[in-house]
């Protein structure tokens, strides 16, 4: 991991959704991972493990250099040095979790539970993702406590619709279904297979949900109020996740069985290929009170 390295220009947004500079506007570098390390820095990150199992997902979460990697600098086009990498492989006998569930694909997710949180801010990521229906990666924030009383930020989800990503808030009164969300469609000729930047500029009034600085989603609290308590004032921490299948898929695509929200052509590419996506650095900035 980066240590904080001082001050930086802050992204402001324009009318026409565009990030612009301030000279006014300076930042604190509080978190920051670029990935150039030999592997996964365990004094920042979390590896979930396979007794944990949400959503009807078909994949268990594992700890594996199979499933968690790191890529060297130069390894991957377009990345700026090492990327991590989160895989997601078929297990033809199955994988037996410790709670007995058996599942037929492997994949990686980590998280900074315990080891960095943050309350408001600029939360952003340079991701690359699969062109393949039903995966469902996600760069997201949890509170530390009951799901969804201390609040969920969606930064990035996408179940496999290469056009579209989508955002979202959940807490109490707007959880699951929740009615804060958002879907941001890329324009003509963009999709989620190019690199992108995957952010939110988070404050005590609201939470502004950006790709490649341009600003797709606004929700403030008086939107949120209308169904619920605002839980956007606690600290929250960093997830990335690479799931297969499972409840928003099945929710996008309709397909219920054999495989629930994965079609069986994407379930052959993963056990003929395997399927990632790359994460090329995840940055936390917040405002320089110093700064005049």
């Amino acid at each position: 991991m980066t240590k904080p390295t001082g001050a930086t220009a802050s992204p402001a947004i324009n009318a026409a959704g565009k990030a612009k500079t301030s000279k006014n506007a300076k930042r604190i570098v509080v978190f920051a991972d670029e990935f150039n390390a030999p592997s996964l820095d365990r004094e920042t990150w979390n590896v979930c493990r396979p007794d944990f199992w949400v959503n009807d997902e078909l994949q268990a979460y594992i700890d594996d250099p199979e499933t968690i990697r790191i890529l060297p600098d130069g390894t991957i086009e377009g990345a700026t040095g090492g990327v991590l990498e989160l895989r997601a492989l078929y297990r033809p006998d199955g994988f037996v979790t410790p709670t007995g569930r058996t599942a037929h694909f492997v994949s990686g997710r980590i998280n900074s539970h315990d080891k960095f949180e943050i309350t408001h801010g600029r939360v952003e990521a340079r991701m690359r993702l699969p062109d393949l229906e039903g995966v469902w990666p996600a760069f997201w924030m949890l509170g530390n406590g009951e799901w969804p009383e201390t609040g969920e930020i969606d930064i990035m989800e996408y179940v496999g619709e290469p056009d579209w990503v989508g955002v979202a808030l959940h807490g109490p009164g707007y959880s699951g279904d929740t009615p804060i969300v958002n879907k941001y469609f890329f324009p003509a000729g963009e999709d989620v297979t190019s690199w992108h930047v995957y952010a939110v500029e988070w404050t005590s009034n609201s939470v502004e949900f950006l790709v490649d600085d341009r600003l797709v989603y606004r929700a403030t609290r008086t939107m949120v109020e209308a169904y619920g308590e605002w839980r956007f004032d606690t600290p929250k921490h960093l997830i990335l996740n690479l799931a297969i299948g499972g409840v928003y898929p099945a929710k996008t695509n309709g397909i219920k069985s054999p495989l629930y929200g994965l079609p069986q052509s994407s379930a052959d590419h993963i056990a003929e290929h395997g399927t990632a996506i790359q994460i090329d650095w995840v940055r936390v900035t917040q405002a320089d009170e110093t700064v005049k």
